[in-house]
């Protein structure tokens, strides 16, 4: 049984309790969103010592953070040190996107020390193992993809995107769009030129209702990947990345006719002034999915500084309506991410989701503002520490450049509005 199907049945599971207690929704409310498609909670029934949350409608905006491997660098204890960095800085998803080394095994140890959902993109160890074992990624078998997809829900995979709307017809249509970048997804690129080499249809396209029978047998939720996302603010919202997203709204349907789980993956590159546009066209051609969203990122020229590009496009995307932010770290565009990276992209995220929060008006969310303006108000140091959303930040910045006045702050010092101010604004009863 699926938590949609549960839902459906009326029914509270373990992981449905869970999430009630961590945000602020009724049950009934909960209980109607999965089962309506409005909300997932990715929990695979194999993912042992696993804290689930939900995503979607009504509940706080959450953040992924990616990890991983790559042929160039491949060490397993640089990538379970960004997981640990990734859960202590707040991230409640990770995903791994590994492409080196011994996948399985790095997967596998991932999993097994990781106590949110875990997101892979199968389709990357299918090609690097494939490539291997045939030689050439067109002669990679449908089988082979489809293996990496079993072997992976069967390990406790909790959600897996695949990039099911690369189609034949989408594929016309990206020749014919004068595209500046092309194709900027690994996976739909990976699927691309295996489609050209073979003349056939996407796999995963051609071959959905297998997909959704490995799915419910797991309850692995899909994210429906966008592997014809704008690689820069000049593709985006074109007719390959729309079109892509209508087949992708015909796929979540399927999805909850089988009882499967979907959230739909977003675009990349946006300009600030489409990115709400972007998420109302999301909502409306898949019915309310929940909607992932890659950054966005407002801008093509801040290479170094994507994480604070990737946090001003997320909290937009939060604002209208998006449900789950895919964190971007300084690397972006430039490197793998090492730890100090991967913290600054999921607290440049973390942020933009809670500006997200307090636009929804979701209880607790401004409290949180109002309870670190009454701690300055009193100029209570270790109260706005404890409230910050990096407390290790703010107390080495705090100590760093010590005051005279150990009351103030060293920039304002004896000058401090708050401490002159006070006795006459607010003085003391007689």
């Amino acid at each position: 049984m699926t938590q949609l199907t549960a839902a459906r049945q009326g029914k509270l599971t373990p992981q449905m309790e869970y999430v009630l207690a961590d945000e602020p929704i009724s049950a009934m409310a909960l209980q109607t969103g999965i089962a309506e498609g409005s909300i997932v909670i990715p929990a695979n029934r194999n993912h042992q010592h696993l804290t689930p949350y939900g995503i979607g409608r009504g509940l706080r905006v959450k953040v992924n953070a990616n990890i991983g491997t790559s042929s160039d660098l491949q060490s397993l204890d640089s990538e379970l040190e960004k997981l640990q960095v990734a859960i202590d800085s707040g991230a409640h998803a990770v995903m791994d996107l590994s492409t080196g080394g011994e996948i399985n095994h790095v997967r596998r140890e991932i999993l097994s020390r990781c106590p949110v959902p875990l997101g892979t993109v199968p389709i990357y160890q299918a090609v690097t193992e494939g490539v291997k074992k045939r030689g050439f990624l067109g002669k990679v078998t449908v089988d082979d993809f489809f293996s990496a997809v079993e072997n992976q829900a069967e390990d406790g995979v909790d959600f897996m995107t695949i990039h099911c709307g690369v189609t034949l017809r989408t594929l016309e249509a990206l020749r014919r769009s004068g595209r500046i970048t092309d194709v900027v997804s690994r996976g739909g690129a990976f699927l691309i030129e295996w489609m050209i080499y073979n003349n056939r249809e996407n796999p995963f396209y051609e071959h959905y209702d297998r997909l959704l029978e490995v799915a419910r047998e797991y309850d692995v939720t899909l994210s429906l990947g966008d592997g014809l996302r704008p690689g820069c603010l000049a593709d985006a919202t074109d007719r390959p990345q729309v079109q892509e997203l209508i087949y992708l709204g015909e796929l979540t349907e399927r999805a909850w006719d089988a009882d499967v789980q979907v959230m739909i993956e977003g675009p990349g590159h946006v300009p600030i002034d489409q990115i709400e546009a972007n998420v109302l066209l999301e909502k409306k051609l898949c019915q309310g999915a929940p909607f992932y969203v890659l950054g966005p990122l407002v801008t093509d020229v801040a290479p170094g500084y994507d994480h604070l590009v990737g946090a001003i496009g997320g909290a937009i995307a939060a604002k209208a309506g998006a449900d789950f932010l895919c964190y971007v770290t300084p690397a972006e565009h430039l490197k793998l991410p090492d730890a100090d990276d991967v913290k600054e992209g999921v607290i440049a995220s973390r942020i933009a989701a809670h500006v997200g929060d307090i636009a929804h008006g979701l209880p607790g969310a401004l409290e949180w503002d109002n309870q670190m303006a009454a701690k300055r108000k009193q100029l209570d140091w270790e109260g706005q520490i404890s409230l910050a959303i990096d407390p290790q930040k703010a107390r080495k910045f705090r100590e760093s450049a010590p005051p005279a006045d150990q009351q103030v702050c060293s920039m304002c010092g004896e000058f401090c509005a708050i401490k002159k101010l006070e006795s006459y604004l607010h003085p003391k009863d007689k």
